[in-house]
């Protein structure tokens, strides 16, 4: 019986140990939204490191909203800060979250629905120009404010294979 428990030990330990030795190609992250009422002066921020410019990458905007969320899509303001710049580029996108016959384009399960989008206009792979820290900020742009409904947002960023 000992030898059992000493054999489950050891096995758990090295799954522990390889499992922190494999490196994942996507950083994703999420931020909360307050009482699900997306205020504009919330702004969410993600910071992510760049260390290979090699490679291309996919950015996704992810997003949860209740089937009460009124709109087919939302509008962002996306603001990008570049390593070792103080100043940000800002870029204005749409983000279309239903087909025209009404039909939420993410995954739903009961009243909550859950989105992953790409954030670029074209839909295509990015490249990133330099090494380092970037910061991504969203703010929501849409006429009504605050934005009812929003659960949750956040940015997925994975490299292309």
């Amino acid at each position: 019986m000992r030898i059992k428990k000493l054999h489950l030990s050891f096995l758990l330990c090295l799954i522990v140990l390889l499992n922190s030795c494999i490196h994942s190609n996507v950083y994703e992250k999420n931020s909360a939204i307050p009482s699900t009422k997306w205020n504009n002066q919330f702004r969410p921020g993600f910071i992510f490191n760049i260390s290979d410019t090699t490679v291309s990458y996919k950015m996704s905007l992810t997003m949860r909203h209740t089937d009460a969320y009124p709109y087919s899509n939302i509008w962002l303001n996306v603001r990008t800060t570049f390593p070792g710049e103080k100043e940000s580029k800002l870029v204005k996108v749409e983000v279309p979250l239903a087909q025209a016959d009404g039909q939420w384009m993410g995954r739903g399960m009961n009243e909550i629905w859950e989105h992953q989008m790409p954030l670029t206009h074209d839909g295509n792979a990015i490249r990133f120009s330099k090494k380092g820290e970037y910061k991504i900020e969203l703010e929501q742009i849409m006429r009504v404010d605050p934005l009812p409904e929003v659960m949750s947002i956040g940015i997925r960023l994975e490299k292309n294979q």
